[in-house]
């Protein structure tokens, strides 16, 4: 599936989507292992975009993620996904409520929606 039809594929799952009775959510685990896979595919299909760029778009980046953009290292290491040696990531996909705090992580994102 090309990005486009991705966009589409979701949408149209979200638009059929009723909400149960009660407050019943994804568990935050499920979350963030589908969220990881996600982003796997989409490194698989090209580099992602670069660190530099998603904070000039305004976008947060995490504190890891922050201190690779700002390093003067080649423009292929800046479209890395850092959350693949995260361990942040081990953590919000294993654990309910991960004992991670800073801003801007995903992972911490998950918790608690």
């Amino acid at each position: 599936m090309t990005p486009m039809q991705d966009d589409t594929f979701f949408a149209e799952i979200a638009a059929r989507d009723h909400a149960p009775e009660g407050d019943q959510r994804a568990p935050s685990r499920l979350k963030a292992r589908i969220y990881s896979s996600l982003v796997k595919r989409q490194q698989a299909s090209g580099p992602l975009l670069s660190l530099v760029l998603t904070k000039a778009s305004r976008r947060g980046l995490c504190v890891f993620e922050d201190l690779v953009q700002i390093l003067p290292v080649g423009e292929k290491a800046k479209t890395f996904n850092c959350c693949s040696v995260c361990h942040a990531r081990i953590l919000g996909e294993h654990l309910e409520h991960p004992p991670i705090f800073w801003g801007n992580c995903p992972y911490v994102a998950f918790r608690g929606r």
